[in-house]
């Protein structure tokens, strides 16, 4: 069995430390640890028919980066939720910071247990390479169905959907920092479709995928000496791991990356 490699943890509360790091991946540093780029979140504000006033959850929000950045740019209200405290931390300071403190509130949840919102909270939901955490898929989708209002639209990214043969050791390597469910490419929809949901759109984004994690990968090398002060060599390396098996897989399209908009 693979080490469990805590790239989130030392990303989250070691925030301020990977800023260049990100800059390096990005270009535009929406305080984000995962494939998403700023064109990408625009897009999906987009879809999601997002305008002053509306109220969105973030499920997976991580240190809250993008979710900000949509309180900021499209005037909404959101309300984050991550199972892990540094992540959580760090959005709620960042949100203090930028005088977003009423329109953004970031909770520790276990997305996997009942949401503690009321029913139709929300009118938009959004889940950036999150759900792939979670091995209950169809319970989030109700949760999600239940929290959001009539007519509201979600939107959550899969970066783990098998397209190809994959042996045990990448599937080890790419798992190594947390749980990880895969699936094949039918499993969300027919999911999104049981949950009461119907499905508005579905779009591969492999590609950037791969791209990403390449440039993650070398930035992290440009900036090794100070990382390893900061996460430890064991650390560094599994992500390093977790990095290039991320970009063989789906430069290689054996693990896919879509997106699916999906209407209540």
């Amino acid at each position: 069995m693979t080490e469990h490699v805590g790239l989130y943890t030392s990303a989250y509360a070691g925030f301020d430390a990977r800023e260049q790091v990100r800059r390096r991946t990005y270009g535009d540093d929406l305080g984000q640890s995962g494939w998403l780029t700023s064109d990408e979140l625009a897009r999906f504000a987009d879809w999601l028919d997002l305008h002053p006033g509306s109220h969105l959850l973030d499920i997976g929000c991580g240190a809250g980066g993008p979710t900000l950045r949509l309180a900021e740019a499209r005037s909404v209200s959101v309300v984050g939720i991550d199972i892990l405290a540094e992540g959580i931390a760090t959005a709620t300071e960042l949100a203090q910071e930028r005088g977003l403190g009423e329109r953004a509130t970031f909770l520790r949840v276990d997305a996997a247990g009942q949401l503690p919102f009321e029913e139709g909270s929300f009118d938009a939901a959004l889940s950036v390479d999150a759900m792939c955490h979670l091995p209950d898929r169809l319970h989030i989708l109700r949760e999600l169905h239940r929290v959001t209002s009539a007519g509201a639209r979600i939107l959550f990214t899969d970066p783990t959907i098998v397209t190809g043969l994959v042996t045990s050791s990448e599937i080890a390597a790419r798992s190594s920092i947390g749980v990880y469910v895969y699936s094949d490419r039918s499993t969300n929809e027919q999911l999104l479709a049981e949950a009461g949901f119907e499905l508005l759109h579905r779009e591969d984004l492999t590609e950037s995928t791969a791209v990403i994690a390449a440039r993650w990968h070398d930035a992290r090398d440009e900036f090794r000496d100070a990382l390893v002060k900061d996460e430890g060599e064991s650390t560094f390396e599994g992500v390093q791991r977790f990095l290039s098996a991320c970009h063989l897989l789906a430069h290689e399209r054996r693990l896919s990356r879509y997106a699916y908009l999906a209407a209540r």
